[in-house]
């Protein structure tokens, strides 16, 4: 039998409906206080600077971002190419794994890498408060071993949906990355291609060879 919560987003939700929801994720990565369906945007907010832990908000519920060293260091390869290019061009913003984003109403996502351009903002410039209401031109996943096919898919249907242009989906177990321009079309390539901007960033180019090779280095 499966216990029902004592506190959900909805009053007949249990366990398991609340797992599949959130994507089929492993049951360790949400918080449990505030209760599922009851945190919001400040527990966020609070819990990165008590505990220094990334937890996104989906349907107020704190999920807490799977990311391991090895994801981590070719989220910082990826940036710092984004950066290189981005920053002498004055196109925008690169942001890595805690840069909070509101890209839907009630919903917090942490890109590991993202690039959101000037023209997103009416300023020019990108909002100083902790968490921005924002959409990336280009979202990155890197994946670990507790994200799940089902989470990426939410993921990438509410990027495209919020209007991100671009998401690059990163498998480092495969040294692969899946280009998506919508949340279903996509191309994979591997380490003997070269992946680009596209529309977002004309002229970027990243060679999947030298990016992956760093995790044997």
């Amino acid at each position: 039998m499966t216990a029902t919560l004592l506190s959900s987003p909805t009053d007949t939700a249990t366990v398991a409906d609340l797992l599949e929801r959130l994507g089929d994720i492993p049951a360790h990565r949400v918080r449990l206080h505030p209760s599922p369906g009851s945190a919001t945007e400040q527990d966020v907010i609070d819990i990165e600077a008590r505990e220094g832990r990334l937890f996104e908000l989906v349907d107020g519920t704190l999920v807490e971002k799977g990311m391991g060293y090895w994801e981590s260091i070719l989220g910082v390869a990826i940036s710092a190419a984004l950066h290189a290019f981005v920053r002498p061009r004055k196109l925008g913003y690169v942001a890595m794994s805690d840069g909070m984003m509101r890209i839907l109403p009630g919903q917090v996502r942490m890109p590991d890498v993202s690039f959101t351009s000037r023209e997103r903002f009416p300023a020019g410039a990108f909002p100083r408060e902790p968490i921005p209401t924002a959409s990336p031109d280009l979202a990155v996943g890197i994946l670990s071993e507790s994200n799940t096919p089902k989470e990426m898919a939410r993921k990438r249907q509410e990027y495209f949906q919020s209007g991100t242009k671009l998401v690059w989906m990163v498998d480092p177990a495969l040294r692969q990355v899946a280009v998506y321009t919508d949340a279903d079309t996509f191309k994979v390539y591997d380490t003997t291609q070269t992946i680009d901007g596209g529309d977002v960033l004309p002229g970027f180019a990243l060679e999947l060879g030298t990016l992956f090779s760093q995790l044997d280095e």
